[in-house]
């Protein structure tokens, strides 16, 4: 087993809720041995583990821990002389039985959509970079890849120019697919994935040489009333443990050497 394979595993030890279930335990121990300590830790997991399925700590999260991008537009693809579009995979459904096959998941789809918009607008080629991540499926039919293009064939109909479908982590969507798109004298391009995820795809991207122009979707945002942003949920849980996990993500690759 490649080391790399054990990252999805490592990652849920340390996110929520995993890591506070652990603290809690841990917690839990040391109350019944009659330690201080353990009656603190237990109170400070659960007051963690309430902020954190508060919708208003994840956008508090995205705006302090991670570097901020502002959506692009066409002018600005104009300014950078942006050839080519790169949409990032965020998952598939290897099954769908409304639809009887693979589809994307909700990341990928709202990923796609908006690339597909920006290359209709733009009138530039679409790439898409997908292969099939560490924590996949082994049942998995499809590489997320294949099934966009099968996806904006059928749904938007635009053909993919290049597509990548090896990669299985952030690191290689931009190493694999830069040697793509060099073939095609492509240097500079629209990078399109989740505003979160921007800080370390975009990094990595310009390891490898190419220009690239941040084209950032699905940011964190208020979505209800300021009293339900900070009531515990299950949806602010997720939105928080996601943006944590680029925050880790960004800045242990940030201590990678250039």
């Amino acid at each position: 087993m490649e080391a790399a394979a054990l990252k999805p595993l490592l990652t849920a030890l340390v996110m929520p809720p995993l890591g506070l279930l652990l603290l809690a335990l841990l917690g839990l121990l040391l109350a019944i041995r009659r330690k201080p300590a353990g009656h603190t830790l237990l109170g400070l997991t659960l007051v963690a583990f309430w902020l954190l399925s508060c919708h208003g700590t994840a956008i508090w999260l995205a705006q302090n821990l991670l570097p901020q991008f502002e959506p692009t537009s066409l002018a600005q693809l104009k300014t950078d002389r942006v050839q080519a579009i790169v949409v990032l995979g965020g998952g598939v459904l290897p099954e769908s039985p409304e639809y009887g096959q693979a589809q994307l998941a909700a990341p990928s789809a709202s990923r796609l959509r908006y690339g597909v918009w920006l290359a209709r607008q733009s009138g530039l080629p679409l790439a898409f970079s997908g292969g099939l991540g560490w924590a996949a499926s082994s049942l998995n039919p499809s590489t997320e890849a294949e099934v966009a293009a099968r996806v904006a064939l059928q749904d938007y109909g635009v053909k993919l120019r290049w597509l990548e479908a090896q990669s299985r982590d952030t690191a290689e969507n931009a190493r694999l697919m830069a040697p793509l798109l060099a073939r095609d004298g492509i240097a500079r391009i629209a990078l399109v994935t989740d505003a979160r995820h921007m800080p370390r795809a975009l990094a990595a991207f310009k390891r490898t040489g190419l220009v690239v122009t941040p084209a950032p979707a699905n940011f964190v945002l208020p979505e209800q009333s300021a009293l339900m942003e900070w009531l515990p949920s299950a949806q602010g849980l997720l939105a928080s443990q996601l943006v944590l996990r680029e925050w880790l993500g960004f800045t242990l690759a940030s201590r990678l050497p250039a």
